[in-house]
């Protein structure tokens, strides 16, 4: 498949992911048309922006078609990418962003000479500092359903320049916590996209559910 071009810069794909808040994540056996109809429900939302995991059969396929589908309308990115490798193949696809649910700097080194936004998976003070000095403006707290809001909230009390995403066990429920603690977005798996037999109906409302729980709104 051939390359999409990218028009905007890591700092305005930053800002975009902050801005919008939610990163909702595709992970599993889905076809082609029903992540395209995934696309549409978060469009709809609206949450301008999802990620399709590279273990997800087909991945960049997927995120080929999105791209093509929403333009600049969306961001899409790719998650789960452990390698250079990966990394490679998924901006190749159009992936916009990348994340991974650890830090491997030969990644984070290349996705910033290819100047694409990686962020990386962390969970200890060490690994967020390693990380933000080698120049990530956003991490992944992951797995982040192990200490919760609260234990990002101790976790940035040193580190309190430090843009964390938690993602694992993120819900509804909980969104307005991980905002209180400090979070600058989150990472939204299987209590949003339940998996493929998903009504759109159901996905819209629990998108624009976590929505207005985030913005404080619920």
């Amino acid at each position: 498949m051939a390359a999409i071009e990218r028009r905007v810069s890591v700092a305005e794909t930053v800002e975009w992911l902050k801005r919008e808040g939610i990163i909702p994540i595709v992970r599993g056996d889905f076809a082609a048309e029903r992540v395209l109809e995934i696309g549409d429900a978060l469009l709809a939302a609206p949450i301008l922006c999802m990620e399709v995991t590279m273990n997800t059969p087909g991945a960049t396929q997927l995120i080929g078609l999105l791209r093509a589908r929403y333009g600049e309308r969306m961001r899409i990115g790719a998650g789960t990418v452990r390698t250079v490798a990966q990394l490679e193949v998924a901006v190749e696809a159009g992936a916009q962003f990348t994340l991974s649910p650890s830090l491997v700097l030969a990644v984070v080194e290349r996705a910033q000479a290819l100047g694409v936004l990686h962020i990386p998976g962390v969970y200890t003070a060490s690994e967020a500092e390693t990380a933000w000095q080698a120049g990530c403006p956003i991490l992944k707290l992951f797995p982040a359903d192990q200490g919760g809001p609260t234990y990002l909230k101790a976790l940035r009390a040193p580190l309190d320049d430090i843009a964390f995403a938690p993602t694992g066990g993120v819900s509804m429920e909980n969104a307005a916590a991980w905002r209180a603690a400090g979070a600058v977005a989150l990472g939204v798996g299987s209590t949003l996209i339940t998996g493929p037999q998903q009504a759109m109906t159901d996905l819209i409302a629990r998108a624009r559910g976590l929505k207005k729980a985030w913005e404080g709104e619920a």
